[in-house]
C-alpha cells in the first residue's frame, strides 16, 4: 500500500481554497486543506514544486513518519507556508487511514468526549442598532454564543464588520462574510485604538443590557493594541463577562502578555496566527492564555494539533480552534473531528460557507441547536467535486490593511 497520486486543485467557489488529494494506490481519496488566505498560491507551489513528488511510493499510514519527514528534511522549518503544506498532506493521511478503517476520524483520534462542538458566530454591525440586528440573525441560525465586532464612530471601515465586506468581482455580493478583497491590491482601512478603547465598552455595556447576562460573547482584538492598551480594554470589559477576548496584542511577543494577564481577568484567547508548538511554549508554561486559536489548517496538521492541545490541558488551557470562512470545508472537518475527540475543549468558531463552496465541497457534518458534529461518515466526512471545483479558477484577493489618520501602517 502507498501514495499513487498528489493533485494540488485551486478552486474559487466563493473565495480561494487549496485542496490537496492524496490516492492511495488501493483506490482510497485522502483531502487536506492548504489554503492560506492572500497567499494561496505559495502554498501550492510549496506542495506542486517540492512536496508532492516525495510523496508518491511512501506509505500512507505511516502518519507520524511522513509528519517528521516534511518537518525535518527541509531543513526551513516552520512558518505560515511550510505549516499549511504540511498540514494538508496530514489530514489526507488522517482522512485515508479513517475511509481504510471504515470510522469516522474521529474515533480514530479517541471516541467522542462530547456529543456536539458548541459553536460561535459573527454578529456585527457599524451601529448598535445593526449589531442588535446580527446577533439575532445569529440567535435565529441556533448559534448559543456570539463573537461582537462593532464599527468605532469616526472610522469608515474596519476589521470584523461584516457590512464592510463586499465582493467587486462578484457582482457586489457580500464576499461570504470574507473580508479579503478580489482584486490586484489590498483594500486600505482605518484605525485609531485611543477612540476603539473608549466606545467598545459602551459597546458591551448595550449589549448586555439588550440581551441579558447568559449569553457568552466574545470580541476580537485582532493584534490592533499595544500590551497596556490591551490591559486597559481587558479590565474595562471585565463587567460584561465576556467568554474570551481573542488577539488582543501581537502575540509574536510571547513576554506581552504577562502584562495583560496581571492586570485583567478577561480570558484570554491567542494563537489563530501560530504556526507550531514553539509559539506556544512560553504561553503555556506560564499559563498566560486560556485558549489556543490555531486550526488545524495553518498549525501542521492533526498530528500536530493534537500535541499541542495535550500540552495545554495540563494547565487547563482549552481548544478555541480557528475557523473562519479562509479555513475550507475540509479544514473544518477535521477540526471538528479532533474537537469532538479531545477533552480539553473549549469552543468551535463556526462561520457559514456559501451555497457555491458547499457545492464543490460535499459535507456530512450536522449543525443543530447551536452544536455541530462532524458525521459518521468514514473519514473526514467530505468529497470534493472536481467538476464543480473546475468552473471557479483562482481569483487574486487580498486581506485589507490599516494605516493611522497620520498615516503611518498599523497592525490590521
Amino acid at each position: 500500500m502507498s501514495i499513487l497520486a498528489a493533485d494540488v486543485i485551486v478552486t474559487s467557489p466563493d473565495r480561494n481554497f487549496v485542496t490537496l488529494k492524496l490516492t492511495t494506490t488501493d483506490g482510497v481519496i485522502g483531502l487536506g486543506d492548504a489554503t492560506l488566505n492572500g497567499r494561496e498560491l505559495a502554498v501550492v507551489s510549496y506542495l506542486r514544486d517540492h512536496v508532492v513528488q516525495l510523496l508518491i511510493g511512501r506509505d500512507e499510514r505511516n502518519i507520524e513518519d511522513t509528519w517528521q519527514f516534511l518537518y525535518r528534511s527541509a531543513y526551513w522549518r516552520r512558518g505560515p507556508v511550510t505549516m499549511a503544506a504540511i498540514a494538508a498532506v496530514d489530514v489526507a493521511l488522517w482522512d485515508i487511514k479513517a475511509k481504510s478503517a471504515g470510522m469516522p476520524l474521529y474515533q480514530l483520534l479517541g471516541g467522542a468526549s462530547r456529543e456536539g462542538l458548541l459553536a460561535y458566530g459573527h454578529a456585527s454591525g457599524r451601529t448598535n442598532a445593526e449589531l442588535f440586528e446580527s446577533i439575532l440573525e445569529h440567535r435565529a441560525q441556533g448559534f448559543r454564543a456570539i463573537r461582537v465586532q462593532s464599527g468605532v464612530p469616526g472610522l469608515k471601515a474596519i476589521y470584523g464588520i461584516a457590512s464592510n465586506a463586499t465582493s467587486a468581482g462578484n457582482a457586489g455580493v457580500r464576499y461570504d462574510h470574507e473580508p479579503a478583497q478580489r482584486g490586484a491590491q489590498p483594500v486600505q482601512e482605518d484605525w485609531d485604538t485611543r477612540s476603539y478603547l473608549r466606545h467598545l465598552p459602551t459597546v458591551f455595556e448595550a449589549v448586555r443590557n439588550e440581551f441579558g447576562p447568559e449569553l457568552p460573547l466574545l470580541h476580537d482584538g485582532h493584534h490592533r493594541m499595544t500590551p497596556i492598551q490591551a490591559a486597559t480594554l481587558g479590565k474595562s470589559l471585565e463587567p460584561y463577562d465576556l467568554f474570551w477576548l481573542e488577539d488582543c496584542t501581537p502575540a509574536e511577543n510571547q513576554e506581552a502578555l504577562r502584562l495583560v494577564r496581571r492586570h485583567t481577568t478577561t480570558p484570554l484567547a491567542i494563537g489563530e496566527i501560530f504556526n507550531t508548538v514553539w509559539d506556544y511554549q512560553l504561553l503555556l508554561r506560564e499559563q498566560l492564555i486560556d485558549y489556543v486559536r490555531s486550526s488545524v489548517t495553518h498549525a501542521g496538521g492533526i498530528t500536530q494539533l493534537k500535541k499541542l492541545l495535550e500540552s495545554a490541558a495540563q494547565y487547563q488551557i482549552k481548544s478555541g480552534m480557528h475557523g473562519p470562512t479562509d479555513i475550507s470545508p475540509v479544514g473544518m472537518a477535521a477540526a471538528m473531528h479532533l474537537g469532538l475527540a479531545i477533552h480539553n475543549f473549549g469552543i468551535q468558531e463556526y462561520m457559514v460557507h456559501g451555497a457555491r463552496t458547499n457545492e464543490v465541497f460535499e459535507q456530512t457534518f450536522t449543525w443543530r441547536d447551536g452544536m455541530l458534529h462532524p458525521g459518521d461518515a468514514p473519514g473526514l466526512g467530505v468529497d470534493l467535486n472536481v467538476d464543480e471545483a473546475g468552473k471557479y479558477p483562482y481569483a487574486q484577493a487580498y486581506l485589507p490593511y490599516n494605516r493611522l489618520a497620520d498615516g503611518t501602517m498599523h497592525d490590521w
